[in-house]
């Protein structure tokens, strides 16, 4: 490769971990602005944009939405029948993994600006492409963290909890959450392999 933007961004992209320890430094206001700002350049169906962000800095908050989620995480494995010993180890985690963030990033969805249509089949594909927005917008904000320095975590709980996360932030009511980044300056480093790419990808009429 000799593009060298084109070389900065592969190194950038492979570099891009799941961090999920943190130091206690805060994220600049100015800094967590600018990577929202270019979070909502990503592509959507239709130009629709219907990602939303629910952003906690205060750690009241944080602690507020680890506990909700703790608790409710703590019933539905507790009526599983799981030992009390694991569901108390796997709350504990959860919670410090929310709490020691210097940031959260409630990522959500909204479908008010999406097409309606009558039958449940266009209905979903509608859905299923705001999904996919969503989770673009994600992806150009955790790359953008992780270009400034950052170190940030995706984590699918709120997918489990929707109306809980909903009710605990007291969010908008169309706004639906899709998972939780957590963003701060990281406290460790991670190496992860990656299977090989040709494994996962089938040219069709490639010639040569």
């Amino acid at each position: 490769m000799t593009n060298p933007t084109l070389n900065d961004f592969i190194h950038l992209a492979r570099g891009r971990r799941a961090i999920r320890r943190y130091s206690d430094e805060p994220v600049p206001p100015e800094l967590l602005d600018l990577l929202l700002e270019t979070a909502v350049w990503s592509p959507s169906a239709h130009n629709r944009q219907p990602w939303r962000f629910a952003v906690l800095e205060a750690p009241a908050s944080k602690a507020a939405l680890a506990r909700a989620m703790g608790q409710r995480l703590r019933t539905d494995r507790s009526a599983d029948g799981e030992p009390p010993d694991v569901i108390e180890r796997d709350v504990a985690r959860s919670f410090a993994r929310i709490t020691g963030a210097a940031a959260l990033i409630v990522v959500c969805l909204s479908l008010v600006d999406m097409d309606s249509y009558p039958d449940a089949h266009r209905r979903q594909a509608e859905r299923t492409m705001a999904v996919q927005s969503v989770a673009m917008a994600a992806q150009t904000l955790w790359l953008a963290a992780h270009a400034a320095g950052l170190g940030a975590c995706w984590l699918c709980a709120p997918l489990f909890v929707p109306e809980l996360v909903v009710e605990t932030l007291n969010l908008p009511p169309d706004w639906e959450p899709q998972g939780l980044l957590t963003l701060g300056w990281p406290a460790e480093e991670k190496e992860k392999p990656r299977a090989p790419w040709p494994s996962r990808v089938h040219f069709l009429d490639r010639q040569g």
